[in-house]
């Protein structure tokens, strides 16, 4: 048993297929599919149910391993990492974010972390907030920034950076452009388009208007920030986003904030890592320039904007 067939295993337990962890790993299937099978012999047990075509779950036998397999590879990549290290901080940082953070939040994060340390490898992972936790969780990621409802820290590994604004807009000739408040009452007249199931903001907005009996009068769901955007430009319907998403569109009169006078619809920016991982020099800078970044914004309370 070797670090290298620990590694396949690993990335077949965290993708569940055979084919997917070749793709992450840049080999062939056969080999992956060779190297686990080696592995199972040596070990005398079977590590993967084959439920039938491509599906496969980890077995007892399986999960026990995974556990040590992870400390194992974490501990040799501390070890790599602290007896090569010169000077500055090298290797790989994987880091994951939703689609709002990384198109309207992070790019100057990541510009600025490149510059500082041009050795690290940055590889960037856009994902739905219910993955980002689990891929943290699964080593797949070194750190995400996520969305959440809630404002406490759960301690080590999870950090709360601040406040994130989310508004109810529409176009500027929508019925409800005029309003002097605009109520969860109203949206049941009211097409709605939101973005995908799973969106923090949006099952935030849903859970409100179901405490008040609401039910919109139809719901259009886009996998796209873009699209629910153009939609709503156009005058299909009233959409909820954070401010950041709009704030342009609203600047430029293509999109009214309606004046929302439902319960408070802000989430919170979380920082999330794995609190039994070993800080690599890459993650400790990753984290010291993040914190840095948000405090120079003044991150911190509900009328502070997030990172720009």
């Amino acid at each position: 048993m070797d670090l290298r067939q620990l590694t396949i295993f690993r990335a077949v337990a965290a993708n569940l297929s055979f084919t997917k962890a070749a793709f992450s790993l840049n080999y062939v299937q056969s080999n992956v599919t060779t190297q686990i099978h080696v592995l199972e012999k040596e070990l005398g047990v079977p590590l993967f149910d084959r439920l039938g075509g491509k599906q496969v779950v980890l077995t007892d036998a399986g999960r026990q391993l995974l556990q040590y397999a992870e400390k194992l590879l974490l501990l040799a990549e501390e070890a790599q990492a602290t007896v090569s290290m010169r000077g500055e901080p090298t290797g790989t940082l994987r880091i994951g974010a939703t689609e709002t953070l990384c198109i309207y939040r992070l790019p100057s994060l990541l510009r600025a972390f490149r510059a500082s340390y041009p050795g690290v490898q940055v590889i960037f992972r856009p994902s739905p907030v219910a993955e980002l936790r689990r891929l943290v969780h699964s080593g797949d990621l070194d750190v995400a920034f996520v969305f959440d409802e809630a404002e406490h820290q759960e301690g080590p590994g999870d950090e709360l950076l601040g406040y994130e604004p989310v508004w109810v807009v529409a176009a500027p000739d929508h019925p409800l452009a005029n309003n002097r408040t605009v109520v969860p009452l109203d949206m049941s007249k009211m097409d709605l388009l939101l973005t995908e199931a799973g969106c923090c903001y949006r099952s935030h907005f849903e859970r409100i208007l179901n405490r008040e009996g609401v039910h919109p009068k139809t719901m259009l769901e886009f996998n796209s920030i873009e699209a629910v955007k153009q939609c709503v430009i156009n005058g299909l319907g009233v959409t909820v986003m954070t401010a950041a998403s709009v704030s342009t569109e609203v600047s430029r009169g293509q999109l009214v904030r309606l004046p929302w006078g439902g319960s408070d619809l802000t989430v919170k920016t979380h920082l999330v890592w794995h609190k039994d991982k070993w800080l690599s020099p890459s993650l400790e800078a990753f984290l010291t320039l993040v914190r840095e970044m948000f405090v120079q914004v003044g991150h911190g309370t509900r009328q502070n904007q997030c990172l720009q």
